[in-house]
């Protein structure tokens, strides 16, 4: 038998108090992306009390996605990521009610997520383009936004950081995105938090020269390693926590 989510959160409920705890349970968040970041984000919200939790992705699982992304084992590969990430969760929360999407989020697509009716929006999308047109979107909603910058080519998780989109710096996805953002003059109505690390390292194992990740058409073509990805995405769900947590609580 199943025990029961009073059971499984009372840990939790003792830092966070039952008020946090029951916020946590009826907030609506979708999560963009369950890669190496995205998915070790989505079990950090589950296994804090989140109940209701839309996972957005078009992959499925690869090999090269065991090294860092939760739901990739040898004998999920070829899998859709969402549909092998949903049956874990519900392994950690029965009662969790997990949609999937299995989608890109694009310009075309955007209007089919209904972003208007989630409290967070979360983006763990590796590409440029998408990512751009996410922040665009998520950031014109009354939801609260949170979004990672590049984990890749790094090995220090002491350096990741939080802050906001235009105080994040040394991060080459981030200024990229600014960059393309005010060429098109398309700014972001609200600014929002950003989970980044300044530590850039080369491909030690390629040919070609780090300027190749500046691309960023799909950053997961570089180096990354699941003890930087998974604080990443373990941070941004520590962002829906603590928003949710009273000021005098903190």
């Amino acid at each position: 038998m199943n025990p029961p989510s009073k059971d499984i959160f009372n840990r939790a409920e003792l830092l966070l108090g039952a008020d946090v705890m029951e916020r946590l349970g009826t907030v609506r968040v979708i999560l963009f992306g369950v890669g190496g970041v995205g998915s070790w984000c989505a079990e950090g919200l589950v296994r804090s009390g989140v109940r209701h939790l839309t996972i957005v992705d078009a992959d499925d699982v690869a090999p090269s996605n065991i090294n860092r992304q939760r739901m990739a084992t040898v004998s999920t590969v070829g899998r859709p990521k969402v549909d092998v990430l949903k049956e874990m969760l519900l392994e950690i929360n029965p009662e969790a009610v997990i949609r999937t999407v299995k989608a890109r989020f694009t310009e075309a697509s955007a209007d089919s997520f209904g972003l208007d009716a989630y409290d967070y929006i979360i983006d763990a999308i590796d590409a440029l383009k998408d990512k751009a047109t996410l922040i665009l979107r998520a950031a014109a909603t009354p939801a609260t936004f949170f979004s990672s910058m590049g984990a890749a080519c790094k090995i220090d998780p002491t350096k990741i950081r939080v802050a906001s989109f235009w105080e994040v710096r040394g991060c080459p996805l981030g200024a990229m995105l600014r960059k393309r953002l005010r060429k098109a003059g398309t700014l972001p109505a609200k600014d929002f938090l950003c989970v980044y690390d300044e530590e850039l390292l080369p491909n030690r194992g390629a040919d070609t020269a780090l300027e190749e990740e500046l691309k960023f058409d799909k950053v997961s073509h570089n180096g990354s390693l699941v003890t930087v990805t998974a604080p990443f995405g373990f941070t941004l769900a520590s962002l829906v926590i603590q928003d949710l947590i009273a000021p005098d609580c903190r």
